[in-house]
């Protein structure tokens, strides 16, 4: 199942950003914690990967773990 948001524009007088944000549901079934950086990687013209580092894999599997038993 897929979820749409749009693509927003901010422009400033020296620069402009572009946001993408994620539903609540995709956010809480990711598990994304407040301040977690991730690493976006372009696949292609059509597809944006996501990418969490290590450490943070790594914590969310010892999460689980401890879930688990």
């Amino acid at each position: 199942m897929g979820y749409k948001t749009k693509v927003q524009l901010i422009k400033r007088l020296k620069s402009e950003q572009y946001y993408v944000n994620f539903p609540a549901a995709v956010a809480q079934a990711i598990e994304f914690t407040a301040g977690e950086e991730v690493e976006w990687l372009i696949d292609d013209h059509q597809n944006l990967v996501l990418r969490r580092s290590d450490a943070a894999v790594a914590l969310l599997k010892k999460k689980l773990k401890t879930k688990s038993t």
